[in-house]
């Protein structure tokens, strides 16, 4: 195989952006598989050039270069963005992959505008498609691996492409992605691993990338990309405790509250986790994950609030995770109930999530596209922040944008903002929560009360977040142009636009098996029997 030019991008974001908060916290938020990808492909014997993306580089300028096949990892919400670039590295004559949880999710789409599609991937996925290189049009071809790979590239080998992005970041918090784990033991219907079987992957080479990573920085960050931290307590504990010195490197782990018993929260402590992102998602089910059982309501809501200031006694950072809009919601009860578990647990940073269903990322997407509650929003909303993609079961838009705004309102208020910052411990902790707050909960606020107020004013955002029409209205495609930029005029044809029912449309139900019997007496019909032909 000839030695080929590598491009490597890694969209972290969609498009330029300026706010304070992005340019300390994107550059924290790189992939790990985009860096993999990287390692692969050099120990393959090809040249590597990396770029992370975090919405401040100029993209033209770092992608300048002459290339022969590109590899973009890329979120839903960048959808847009990997397809313009695609689009002007096809032009130069460059092969370009688009892999990432975009490709799990849209692989359909994703094939008109990249040669190669890919879900999970391995090394010798990356080598054959190194080997063929060839252009695919006027569809790209879909490939994955039979499952995820069973280890990775530790720290020390993605190191190259780790040092590069760091260095975007702010001196004072530089953290580092690391990964113990693929999959989740969970099977919540609208998360993208909830068909992804739990694998732990090496516990040794855990502990090797902590002691080297004492060698590189003073004292580390590391970030847990894990789905579910913690799912094998003891040998993550173990793997850490006999790396390095207690309390010597920073860690930050989503996990859930199943998890999260006191004496873990002692150790945890122990071993320098500074922040906790469990899921409540919703007070009406999940209670596996949230150690809730069967109670619900305001029985859950005391319960979790509770849980949660334990959590604070020992992890200075806590982000409480919640999902609005689930079918199991309606009325103002679940709302109601959520601003009085922030009054109850005032110390933890609350994240609200819209209800989306990423195309085929999970098989609840499939009932949700069969009942017609699918939207036809464009990928760039597709954030979990800015739309919300699936009609609500059980209220009118109105009332559910209603109740969203208010919700934001009280989370985000000056009382409330004062009360995390003076609860919590660190300076990190009550600076993320502060800036938090007024850059991305006041955006929120912004953002949902004009869409509340355009369901009453323009027709064409009504019509379409109804599902009555598939037009996109003139507010949307304008937001997607001035985000977009220069990138705007690279788009390909049609590629605003993508079919919401792909999925459905794409699948096969399962054809039962046959069963055989002996041939039919002379006294029977030759059609009757089953297996009959």
């Amino acid at each position: 195989m000839r030695s080929l030019r590598v491009t490597i991008l890694d969209l972290v974001t969609k498009g330029p952006t300026k706010s304070l908060y992005t340019r300390v916290m994107n550059p924290n938020l790189a992939s790990i598989m985009p860096q993999v990808v990287g390692v692969w492909c050099e120990e393959l014997g090809h040249q590597v050039r990396f770029v992370c993306y975090t919405g401040r580089e100029d993209l033209h300028r770092e992608l300048l270069n002459e290339t022969d096949i590109v590899f973009i990892g890329a979120f839903t919400r960048s959808a847009l963005t990997a397809y313009a670039i695609s689009n002007m590295f096809r032009s130069r004559g460059a092969v370009t992959v688009v892999g990432g949880p975009h490709a799990r999710s849209y692989p359909q789409d994703a094939a008109k505008y990249f040669d190669y599609v890919v879900g999970f991937t391995d090394k010798k996925l990356i080598h054959d498609i190194l080997a063929d290189c060839s252009p695919h049009r006027p569809l790209g071809v879909q490939l994955a691996a039979a499952r995820q790979p069973t280890e990775l590239p530790g720290v020390k080998e993605r190191w190259k492409f780790i040092e590069p992005t760091l260095a975007k970041a702010p001196t004072s918090f530089k953290m580092v992605p690391m990964i113990g784990s693929m999959g989740c033991p969970y099977t919540c219907g609208f998360c993208v691993d909830a068909n992804v079987d739990y694998q732990p992957l090496s516990f040794d080479q855990i502990s090797e990338d902590l002691k080297f990573l004492r060698t590189k920085m003073k004292r580390p960050i590391v970030g847990w990309h894990d789905p579910n931290f913690g799912v094998r307590f003891e040998e993550y504990m173990r793997a850490i405790e006999t790396a390095i010195p207690p309390n010597s490197i920073d860690f930050i782990a989503e996990s859930t509250l199943s998890l999260l018993s006191e004496p873990h929260l002692k150790r945890l402590r122990a071993n320098g986790f500074k922040a906790i992102l469990p899921g409540i998602e919703g007070w009406y089910d999940m209670g596996e994950k949230s150690r809730t059982g069967h109670r619900t309501g305001q029985e859950k809501v005391k319960q979790v609030a509770d849980h949660i200031n334990l959590i604070l006694r020992y992890i200075p950072y806590v982000q409480v995770n919640f999902v609005l809009g689930l079918d199991a919601d309606q009325g103002p009860e679940p709302f109601e109930l959520t601003k009085q578990f922030l009054d109850l647990a005032p110390g933890a940073f609350p994240a609200f999530n819209l209800l989306t269903a990423f195309g085929q990322a999970a098989p609840y997407n499939r009932e949700l596209q069969r009942e017609g509650r699918v939207l036809s929003f464009p990928f760039h909303y597709l954030d979990n922040l800015h739309a919300m993609n699936v009609r609500p079961k059980h209220y009118a838009w109105p009332e559910f944008y209603d109740h969203v705004v208010d919700l934001s309102r009280h989370a985000y208020s000056w009382p409330m903002i004062a009360k995390r910052v003076m609860l919590n411990r660190g300076w990190i902790p009550k600076w993320l929560n502060f800036i938090r707050s007024v850059s991305s909960g006041f955006g929120q606020i912004k953002h949902h009360t004009n869409i509340r107020r355009l369901l009453d004013t323009d027709l064409s955002v009504r019509q379409f977040i109804e599902g009555d029409t598939s037009v996109l209205p003139t507010f949307y495609a304008r937001k997607i142009r001035r985000k977009l930029g220069p990138l705007w005029d690279m788009l390909p044809d049609g590629a605003i636009t993508h079919d919401h029912h792909a999925y459905l449309n794409s699948y096969q139900e399962p054809v039962p098996n046959l069963i055989e019997v002996s041939p039919p007496s002379a006294l029977e019909s030759p059609a009757v029997g089953i297996g009959a032909h």
